[in-house]
């Protein structure tokens, strides 16, 4: 048994996003616990390490867990009490002996479509090699045939052929600043896709009039949220996954106070879903369950195989887990 003075140890990747999540986390728990230390350890995940690898190239193998995995083993090895994640990082098993202990209260689960602004780079009609920019509030309709939009996430390039096929996409790696300056900087590049709650942690925020603004955001970049019904986000975005040991009895009681039930209700769904469909978080499939007139929506779309097939289903928030298999069973069928 651990010493009860010794500090409770945040196990945390070492990106700026991934360290305001853990600051978050870390300030909470001191405000809730104010006799108890923590602190909280950067460790390299091997997704960190892999900044060159395509999230989205069919030809190389990604294994689960790639922003996980070596967070889980410092848990096994005593090395950190609790680890924080992007939940939708965290994939849907968890190795033995750990578990999801808490989840936060869900942010903003929007997509952002973020651009340049055409007042100050140009009209979208210029050519060559000019960087060209949009009006504020441009929609994805907006853009012209054969715009590229910059994004490493299957779902998001699956639902963005969807509404329009005659886009161009191609990858981007990267932390948060350095795809907003490539965005800035690439001609070759339109448009950019990122989650409104990671930008939002960062201290990014848009202005009434569509404007980019934070901290090392590059100057005269707009952007505009793209709704659910668009976009549907992936499975768990917007809420942090706190993953700790099955039997730490110290730590299970901090992570009482850290969870939000409504949210975890949701994302139990959700993962349910995503665990029925036989996928991971880099599977081209979204989800994403709310709560309406205190029962859970869950909404999904899948693009297995060429084909697109959405569906909803509806039940009692204890019914979490069984609505996710449900509607998996459902789009497969």
């Amino acid at each position: 048994m651990s010493s009860p003075d010794r500090p409770i140890v945040i196990a945390s990747r070492g990106s700026a996003l991934a360290l305001a999540q853990a600051n978050m986390v870390a300030a909470e728990c001191r405000t809730a616990f104010p006799d108890l230390r923590f602190e909280i350890k950067i460790i390299k995940t091997t997704g960190d390490k892999m900044q060159t690898l395509s999230l989205t190239n069919p030809n190389q193998q990604v294994t689960k867990g790639l922003f996980t995995k070596e967070l889980e083993v410092a848990l096994l090895n005593g090395e950190a009490d609790f680890a924080v994640h992007s939940l939708k990082d965290l994939p849907t098993e968890l190795p033995e002996g750990l578990i999801l202990a808490a989840v936060s209260k869900r942010a903003d689960v929007r997509d952002v479509l973020i651009y340049r602004d055409a007042a100050f780079f140009g009209h979208a009609v210029q050519q060559g090699g000019a960087k060209r920019g949009f009006a504020p509030h441009a929609s994805i309709r907006d853009f012209p045939p054969g715009a590229t939009i910059a994004t490493s996430s299957t779902r998001r390039q699956a639902q963005l052929l969807a509404l329009r096929p005659d886009l161009k996409l191609v990858p981007i790696r990267g932390n948060v600043g350095t795809r907003l300056q490539k965005l800035a900087d690439k001609p070759e590049l339109d448009g950019l896709l990122l989650a409104a709650a990671g930008l939002a942690r960062l201290g990014i925020r848009l202005s009434e009039n569509g404007e980019l603004q934070g901290d090392a955001v590059p100057a005269r970049l707009l952007a505009v949220h793209l709704p659910p019904e668009q976009m549907l986000p992936c499975v768990g975005q917007a809420a942090l996954g706190i993953e700790a040991r099955k039997c730490d009895s110290r730590v299970a009681r901090i992570c009482d106070r850290l969870n939000d039930f409504t949210t975890q209700q949701c994302v139990t769904a959700e993962r349910a879903f995503l665990h029925a469909m036989g996928g991971g978080c880099l599977s081209p499939v979204a989800a994403y369950a709310d709560l309406v007139e205190n029962r859970i929506r869950l909404r999904a779309v899948s693009f297995r195989e060429e084909r697109f097939i959405s569906g909803e289903v509806r039940g009692a928030l204890e019914q979490a887990s069984e609505l996710g298999h449900r509607l998996a069973s459902e789009l497969t069928r």
